[in-house]
């Protein structure tokens, strides 16, 4: 595997905060899957696991090049977790089409807070030439 691609993202929580407080359901339904709402609703801090997916997020459009437009959704990225925490990423929708395009096989994203902030820094690996 090969490194082609890197992406990072800083995410202050009171943004997210605002914006659940602003537009609730609506705005969590466009950015958050199912998966990822019930993760940040079985923690304490809530806030923090959505700005730390949404760091995440904007990572992975920042590392194939795109940002948010087009036919690009929000859910389709979506970060989960291992049994032992490790956040893995699901492409679907779009963002799989450009990411296959990009011959991109895995995506290795790491995501950290502070009292105020997350951020996400998201590696894409390909397969190198050698081995195929």
């Amino acid at each position: 595997m090969k490194n082609i691609a890197h992406g990072i993202d800083l995410v202050d929580f009171p943004r997210i905060e605002e914006m659940v407080k602003r537009h609730g359901e609506r705005f969590l339904d466009r950015i958050f899957t199912p998966a990822e709402q019930a993760y940040a609703d079985s923690n304490e801090n809530g806030v923090e696991k959505l700005a730390g997916r949404f760091a995440a997020k904007e990572a992975i459009l920042k590392l194939i090049g795109t940002g948010w437009r087009g036919k690009i959704a929000w859910t389709d990225i979506e970060i989960t977790n291992t049994p032992t925490g490790q956040p893995e990423v699901t492409l679907t929708g779009e963002v799989k089409k450009i990411a296959d395009k990009l011959r991109i096989e895995d995506i290795s994203v790491s995501i950290t807070h502070t009292a105020n902030f997350a951020i996400a820094s998201a590696v894409a690996l390909a397969k190198s030439n050698e081995s195929e």
